[in-house]
């Protein structure tokens, strides 16, 4: 596999390649170890909280292990995004400005049946040559064979058709690489939680940034406050979704051009 590059390596003709190519590429040594483990540390309360609404709305099977919606305020997710990891390539790939559609975690254990695990892509309609959505995977353990590192059929981000279980299973390739480790791929592409042997836990974030006109996956700005958007930067503002809202009422539809819900250069 030629896909695998140091963070450092911004080339984006390379980039272009190899995304071209795979339909995905990891980037070694991209988060500060120290960071690394601030986030581990803070996922097992958010799952705790999570799991109870899980288990109460009758999902706890299926969402064993899984986070969704980090984005909270006190929480590492504001100052993962405000570092803007891969912000060259994810602009590049999208073409313009994004905004994030999710952000959340897997915490993948020994015996685990989680959804993950199915052969999937992220984004359930086909878009081919058209870039909608890039996802992005932070390795917060290294992935090994042993404790279930992702497949990915590299290629298949060009066709629409799901891969039969056997090819995809025999043809994958494994993401195989460090902890602090950043895997960016096309959304198009099929791909699958491996499982997990060993008796420690295999986390990782997962993440999709999509065009601003794409609905996010839940209202970020409303869930985290109006109010509270006005004292961010202006990278977060954008990359939370504060650019891209839509109004609720006339007072918020009929506004200046610089008050709008929905900013310009957003396309």
């Amino acid at each position: 596999m030629q896909n695998i590059l140091d963070y450092s390596m911004t080339d984006l003709v390379l980039f272009d390649e190899v995304i071209g190519k795979y339909g995905w590429i990891i980037y070694e040594n991209a988060l500060d170890p120290q960071f690394v483990e601030d986030i581990k540390q803070s996922l097992q309360p958010a799952y705790e909280f999570r799991r109870k609404i899980q288990v109460n709305n009758g999902i706890g099977e299926s969402t064993d292990g899984t986070l969704h919606h980090l984005v909270e305020k006190d929480l590492f997710s504001l100052k993962f995004l405000e570092q803007k990891f891969g912000d060259q390539q994810i602009r590049h790939f999208l073409g313009g400005q994004y905004i994030l559609n999710s952000l959340g975690a897997v915490i993948n254990l020994k015996n685990s049946q989680t959804y993950v695990q199915n052969i999937h892509r992220d984004i359930r309609t086909f878009t081919g040559s058209y870039r909608l959505m890039v996802q992005m995977m932070v390795l917060l353990d290294d992935f090994t064979l042993e404790n279930g590192a992702t497949y990915f059929l590299s290629g298949s981000h060009k066709s629409d058709e799901k891969p039969e279980a056997s090819r995809f299973y025999e043809q994958a390739d494994r993401a195989l690489a460090k902890k602090g480790s950043i895997v960016l791929f096309d959304a198009n592409l099929w791909h699958a939680a491996g499982k997990n042997n060993t008796d420690a836990p295999r986390r990782a974030l997962t993440m999709a940034f999509t065009k601003p006109f794409m609905k996010q996956q839940m209202d970020y700005p409303r869930f985290l406050g109006y109010d509270f958007g006005a004292g961010l930067s202006e990278d977060l503002r954008q990359v939370i979704g504060y650019n891209s809202r839509v109004p609720a009422d006339f007072e918020e539809y009929y506004q200046p051009v610089e008050k709008r819900m929905y900013q310009r250069g957003q396309e």
